[in-house]
């Protein structure tokens, strides 16, 4: 496995002296074996600096025992630690938007609200790439959602990403090729502590049905999910040339975004009024 993970690696990227590595760390499995991979395979390299970067989310008696253990292994391993809340940057936590998340699930704020905060850590520390624990599988369920939904241009735009837009710190995916599995079974066998509780909210997810029907294929016709990824990978080079680059500008907390106001923006003003008038 640690073989595996240092080809894709080495496929995604080219590390050069002075780079500089935002890991996106949750405290479960996938990150956890994320950033342990990254840490033992770069830990040679001196002109290469690793940061931890974990988000909270605001979700009481599941993030803080987490972000307990990202903080133990962080300092076991002498890694800079970088964490920002939903509070801080919002004003908002997730206790209090999901009740209120009737129009959107609240993986929708979740996630959009994830997104800004670690890329714009990722940006305060000057990061060239932003590394996420996206297994296999979840790439898998990518690809699925995004053809079902017709979305090509946000099927071209999948990471691990090739190309810089201003504003935007790349995401690479050292798990890629790693099925969730192997995953679990590398942090038990290299004694690698995680949380390994439930979000509450987590049944809301959309994902969840494409997560059923990739495991059914892959219980009925063993190597679907690989499958996936590489019918994916070879028409990759087609999908980005029909679909170009877009055109971002700045919203006004500085923010890439396509139209005036990024979506964290647009979902958080919305979800404060409604909190204030109920």
């Amino acid at each position: 496995m640690e073989r595996r993970v240092k080809r894709e690696i080495r496929k995604q990227v080219d590390l050069k002296p002075g780079d500089v590595i935002g890991v996106a760390v949750s405290g479960g499995k996938d990150s956890m074996v994320t950033l342990h991979m990254l840490d033992r395979i770069l830990n040679h390299r001196d002109d290469i600096e690793i940061h931890c970067i974990t988000v909270d989310e605001g979700i009481n008696g599941y993030r803080p025992p987490s972000i307990d253990i990202v903080r133990d292994f962080c300092r076991s391993r002498d890694i800079q630690l970088h964490v920002v809340s939903f509070e801080k940057e919002f004003g908002l936590t997730m206790d209090q938007v999901a009740p209120l998340s009737v129009d959107n699930t609240p993986c929708t704020y979740c996630g959009v609200f994830r997104r800004k905060c670690m890329n714009d850590v990722a940006e305060e520390i000057g990061a060239s790439y932003l590394a996420t624990g996206h297994n296999l599988d979840d790439v898998a369920q990518s690809i699925m959602m995004n053809f079902v939904r017709g979305d090509v241009e946000r099927l071209a735009r999948l990471g691990p990403h090739k190309k810089v837009q201003p504003g935007l710190v790349p995401r690479i995916y050292p798990l890629r090729m790693i099925p969730e599995k192997e995953s679990l079974l590398y942090a038990m066998v290299a004694g690698i502590r995680y949380h390994d509780g439930t979000c509450p909210y987590w049944e809301a997810a959309l994902r969840n049905q494409y997560r059923e029907i990739i495991d059914d294929l892959e219980m009925r016709s063993p190597g679907s999910k690989f499958s996936i990824v590489s019918s994916y990978d070879k028409i990759l080079p087609m999908l980005s040339n029909y679909v170009r680059p877009a055109g971002l500008r700045r919203c006004h907390c500085g923010e890439p975004t396509l139209g005036s106001e990024c979506k964290a923006c647009e979902l958080s003003e919305k979800m404060r009024r409604k909190i204030r008038d109920p």
